[in-house]
């Protein structure tokens, strides 16, 4: 459920552009310090995210440096270092995908995540205590949902997608450092903020998941609340579409609501181009069957 959560670039100013890489960029240089060039495989935009809004409420404003990395040994890049937010985003890229792996051995009894786990677990034991408890929300959340699913246990999208977004609700909630206003309302408006977001991403991960889930006969949440009457997808996605666009849209609306509740120091253009264009311009791609992650890989190539 990764990757959903980026700016809509032809938008953004250069410098704005410039920016937000400083976030990417430092996220990885972030994972290489505290954890390892191996974790750096795993980087993804959805934690630069993480990273970009809770460092626009921290007190203190920290300031790119020029550095080359191993994709780019010639040309220096702007690079934000020693950055808390940064730290605390790279903590939870490696656990979210630790925990994942674990689901999915559990899931597929699949013997590659079972590797992955194994040799992430020693990275993910260098976590500090102060993030013990997340992380126990993390699993023991990705545990109810790999019950409901299954189990079929549940009855409708919001709850399926409640402990996922949980998990996003507290990561954002539960940030172990100084905010600015650091009150139970500033927080409160990260959790509400965190959870619609959450949402968002497991419904649109199951929209974009749709098709191929029910070509190879997987779990899909879409396919096993709508499809009673054992629809092809060509079938059945014209039939739900404005169900499940009338709930992302509530989602994304929800999550621009509360953004604006926070008492933001910094990065505003690139937080409302994320929320309020690059969001919908994944929502617009995968709602009209255009795959973002199959686009996504050839953009890469």
């Amino acid at each position: 459920m990764f990757g959903y959560v980026t700016p809509l670039k032809d938008e953004l100013k250069i410098r704005e552009y410039e920016e937000f890489k400083s976030y990417y960029c430092g996220l990885c240089f972030h994972i290489k310090k505290h954890f390892g060039n191996l974790p750096r495989m795993i980087l993804n935009y959805d934690m630069t995210f993480l990273a970009l809004l809770l460092d626009s409420l921290s007190p203190k404003e920290t300031f790119p440096t020029s550095k080359v990395c191993m994709t780019n040994p010639i040309k220096k890049k702007p690079v934000l270092l020693d950055n808390q937010a940064l730290f605390y985003a790279a903590a939870m890229n490696v656990a979210l995908v630790y925990f994942k792996l674990l689901d999915d051995e559990h899931d597929d009894h699949s013997l590659k995540s079972k590797t992955l786990a194994t040799i992430l677990k020693p990275y993910k034991n260098k976590f500090p205590t102060s993030m013990d408890e997340i992380c126990s929300i993390i699993e023991a959340n990705l545990n109810k949902l790999t019950l409901l699913e299954e189990n079929k246990s549940f009855s409708s999208i919001d709850e399926i997608a409640d402990p996922f977004s949980l998990i996003v609700a507290h990561i954002f909630k539960d940030y172990p450092f100084e905010i600015v206003e650091d009150n139970a309302t500033t927080r409160e408006h990260l959790f509400h903020f965190g959870y619609c977001l959450g949402k968002w991403i497991y419904i649109i991960d199951a929209v974009d998941d749709l098709k191929k889930d029910m070509e190879k006969n997987k779990f899909n949440p879409l396919d096993f609340l709508y499809n009673k009457e054992n629809l092809s997808f060509e079938e059945l996605f014209p039939k739900i579409k404005d169900r499940v666009s009338f709930t992302l849209l509530n989602c994304g609306s929800s999550v621009k609501e509360h953004l604006e509740k926070l008492p933001l120091q910094r990065n505003e253009a690139i937080l409302h181009n994320i929320i309020s264009l690059g969001m919908m311009d994944k929502y617009t791609k995968v709602t009209h069957n255009c795959n973002c992650k199959d686009q996504t890989k050839r953009r890469k190539r």
